[in-house]
């Protein structure tokens, strides 16, 4: 005797039969990868770092990614305070001058002349990786602090992590008094703030998981060999 459930099992099954069968198959899976895309946006605006933190512990360096004042400001607190040896300030626009970057020190611009590294060569935060790896291999340096925004922090760790898989990275992130985090939704800025940085960590997330699977299956592969898009 076959039970009603099974005469209906084929039916179901039938619905994504055929041409309009193949659409709504694609369809559903459309609506399934955007549902995760929003789950996956809001949990990653609601994990940004709010508050202010020192760092834990201290490091051999100190790496500052540019791209708001208050970043270069904190990176020499944390020289002068002794947390680390030296700094490198990745992504300074060549037109900068050294002293317009000490002007934005308010403790610690006296480091300049013997323990801070600037360098203008990178353009986006994959360069700031590459540049920061290559300065911590140079100083034999294990333990980094990363210094950047809180909400640009996510993807920061995430490529340095990609080229420097044996060096510890430590976190410390800027909180921007502009960018409104609670509540996140309310600031359409911020909303479209945080979603362009999170379009842009996925990517970075994916490069990330693609090099520790070439390292796990293929030793001795290097991140470079991962195609970057």
């Amino acid at each position: 005797m076959v039970r009603e459930e099974d005469k209906q099992a084929p039916q179901r099954f039938r619905r994504f039969s055929g041409f309009l069968g193949g659409v709504r198959l694609i369809f559903d899976f459309l609506i399934l990868l955007l549902v995760m895309l929003i789950i996956g946006f809001v949990v990653f605006a609601n994990g940004i770092e709010r508050d202010q933190h020192a760092p834990n512990q201290k490091a051999d360096g100190i790496a500052v990614l540019t791209g708001g004042v208050a970043r270069i400001d904190r990176a020499m607190k944390l020289l002068a305070q002794g947390q680390a040896k030296r700094v490198l300030i990745t992504g300074v626009n060549r037109t900068v001058t050294t002293e317009e970057l000490k002007n934005l020190a308010s403790q610690g611009d006296q480091y300049f002349a013997c323990c801070v590294d600037i360098d203008k060569e990178a353009r986006n935060t994959i360069d700031n990786a590459t540049e920061t790896s290559e300065w911590a291999a140079l100083h034999k340096y294990f333990s980094i602090i990363v210094v950047t925004s809180n909400y640009h922090m996510p993807r920061a760790l995430a490529e340095l992590a990609r080229v420097m898989p044996a060096v510890t990275l430590i976190p410390y992130a800027v909180v921007d008094n502009n960018v409104h985090l609670d509540p996140w939704w309310a600031y359409p800025g911020t909303t479209k703030l945080l979603l362009s940085e999170y379009l842009k960590y996925l990517p970075a997330l994916g490069r990330l998981g693609a090099t520790n699977l070439l390292r796990e299956f293929l030793p001795g592969t290097g991140p470079m060999d991962v195609p970057e898009p």
